[in-house]
């Protein structure tokens, strides 16, 4: 029952954290979220290539790890200048990867 209840309250807050890469354990998802929204991601993303912006998230391209992930959250915050610490890159990281992208330790 226990193990049932923690599920949940973990499910009803929109994210599954054991499914995560171990790179991003402990990344503030909620914070991600809001760092996204606040820096225009997606309309960024949208302008780059076009519909709804999600294109742009392709598993099987060049991102192919979590590293790579989390390098290429690193390259928008330098060259944006976005000035995102540490903490901020992982938290976006981890919600893309939770989104899209999916990367899991094997």
């Amino acid at each position: 029952m226990k193990k049932f209840f923690m599920s949940a309250v973990v499910m009803s807050m929109g994210f599954v954290q054991a499914e995560q890469h171990p790179l991003f354990k402990g990344a503030d998802i909620p914070l991600g979220e809001k760092l996204i929204a606040e820096n225009s991601c997606n309309e960024c993303h949208i302008r780059r290539v076009g519909g709804n912006g999600n294109s742009i998230y392709k598993p099987t391209g060049r991102i192919n790890t979590a590293g790579a992930l989390r390098g290429m959250v690193e390259y928008c915050n330098t060259e944006l200048n976005l000035g995102f610490f540490p903490e901020d890159t992982n938290a976006v990281a981890a919600v893309l990867n939770l989104k899209h992208y999916k990367f899991r330790q094997h």
